[in-house]
């Protein structure tokens, strides 16, 4: 795993639709849109925020996230509204004994059912499997969302199993969680 080309200067990844690259703070009013609604958080261990000026600390908190090395929030950007903020997609929990890492991703209401997620984790994908040299991926994800497993699936994810009970989960409580991991060698092979 080679956390200096993720840790050395902010990754910016590119598809012919997305930009996957830093939230600043001008992006503030599009963050607080995403963090402001209850349904975006509906599956994550995440609690909504309705403070405007808890959701532009936050950005500080990315910042010091990815100087601690510990974790990368990328803004997913859609190029064709302008260079508009439509969610976030990170990359955690880098476990180097075993060059591993966690994924997550959550997109604004209106920017559903678009296959923009499924886009922005294909992106994310390649960038860990081929320049960072990640040997597996995972993501947890709650049983009762489906959207979220279709997106790994499309993606080249496995399910692996479900955790009952073993997570502890901000607004949700103590949560069972499907495991749903990607290896590089099957990444290799489906090339």
């Amino acid at each position: 795993m080679n956390l200096t080309k993720v840790f050395e200067e902010f990754p910016i990844l590119r598809s012919s639709k997305l930009e996957l690259k830093k939230i600043e703070d001008r992006h503030l009013q599009k963050l607080f849109d995403i963090y402001d609604n209850e349904k975006v958080f509906e599956f994550c261990g995440i609690i909504p925020k309705h403070n405007l000026q808890t959701v532009s600390k936050m950005i500080g908190h990315f910042d010091r996230d990815y100087q601690k090395k510990s974790r990368v929030k990328w803004g997913i950007f859609q190029k064709s509204q302008n260079d508009t903020l439509v969610g976030i997609i990170e990359a955690m929990d880098f476990n180097q004994k075993v060059d591993m890492v966690t994924i997550g991703y959550y997109l604004a209401e209106a920017y559903w059912g678009k296959g923009i997620a499924t886009e922005a984790v294909h992106m994310i994908v390649k960038y860990l499997f081929e320049e960072v040299a990640i040997n597996r991926i995972q993501a947890e994800v709650m049983p009762l969302n489906e959207p979220s497993k279709k997106v790994l699936l499309k993606n080249g994810f496995l399910k692996e199993g479900l955790i009952r009970q073993a997570s502890l989960w901000s607004g949700k409580g103590i949560v069972d969680l499907e495991i749903y991991g990607y290896l590089k060698e099957d990444y290799g092979a489906s090339k």
